[in-house]
């Protein structure tokens, strides 16, 4: 993170519409410090559900790769010929 966007609590605190008028604009995020720890990080709501999705879509990933590392998975030709099977009238 940009130092420029790493504020004490006490900026927070003052400059609060003017923190989301940055944010808003520029979509960056802000982090904000309490003691010199970073403790808070400020985000667009548009920048934190697209994480969130992005979240969401990287845990199903990885659990299809312990699926397959586990060996539950099926072989993509027989698959193919189940939808054809499926599809032809009986």
């Amino acid at each position: 993170m940009k130092p420029s966007h790493v504020k004490p609590i006490s900026y927070l605190k003052s400059h609060a519409a003017e923190i989301v008028e940055t944010i808003s604009e520029s979509g960056e995020p802000m982090l904000t410090t309490q003691n010199g720890e970073a403790k808070v990080v400020v985000q667009h709501a548009h920048s934190y559900e697209d994480m969130q999705q992005i979240i969401a879509l990287l845990k199903i990933l990885a659990m299809g790769q312990r699926d397959i590392q586990a060996g539950h998975y099926r072989d993509i030709d027989e698959f193919l010929a189940e939808l054809d099977a499926e599809d032809k009238p009986q």
